[in-house]
């Protein structure tokens, strides 16, 4: 199994880094470049325990589908998704916010396998763990952004 960890700090709020981690329409936004798109389950909004969101995105050339669902979820300490359906043999993001001197610590451990056996390995070595480890870097830059800017939009309700 492939593992990513990640930490971000943000200058807000951990209920707002919380709300915007979790947040569909500004996933949709940091994921402009995969053409990724909500597509059944929540479509929009906040995502909740329980729920599930199906994903259609274009990776390395091909649209695929995947599933999720949150798992578990402790406001504002952290949710767990994992994968449902999808291209992936397995698949588990922990997202975990931690208060340090007034600001957020973000925290991203992203595990996953691919299918494959020794082939899928490999492909892993060699390109994916870094492609994913782009992906969600460029997610944590426009949550760090949104966040830590005067007014944010969630569910179309400004949020100061």
């Amino acid at each position: 199994m492939s593992r990513i960890y990640l930490e971000t700090l943000i200058n807000a709020d951990i209920q707002r880094v919380f709300d915007l981690a979790r947040s569909i329409d500004l996933h949709q936004q940091s994921t402009s470049q995969t053409h990724e798109k909500a597509i059944a389950g929540r479509t929009s909004g906040l995502i909740e325990e329980n729920e599930t969101v199906t994903w259609r995105a274009k990776h390395l050339g091909v649209y695929q589908t995947l599933t999720t669902k949150i798992i578990s979820m402790y406001k504002p300490i952290q949710f767990t998704d994992e994968m449902q359906k999808g291209a992936f043999k397995s698949m588990r993001h922990q997202h975990i916010f931690k208060m340090l001197e007034g600001k957020t610590l973000m925290i991203d451990i992203f595990e996953f396998e691919s299918p494959l056996g020794i082939v899928g390995k490999l492909f892993n070595r060699i390109f994916l763990k870094n492609y994913l480890r782009n992906f969600l870097l460029e997610r944590n830059r426009l949550i760090k952004n949104t966040a830590e800017s005067a007014t944010t939009v969630i569910n179309k309700k400004i949020v100061i």
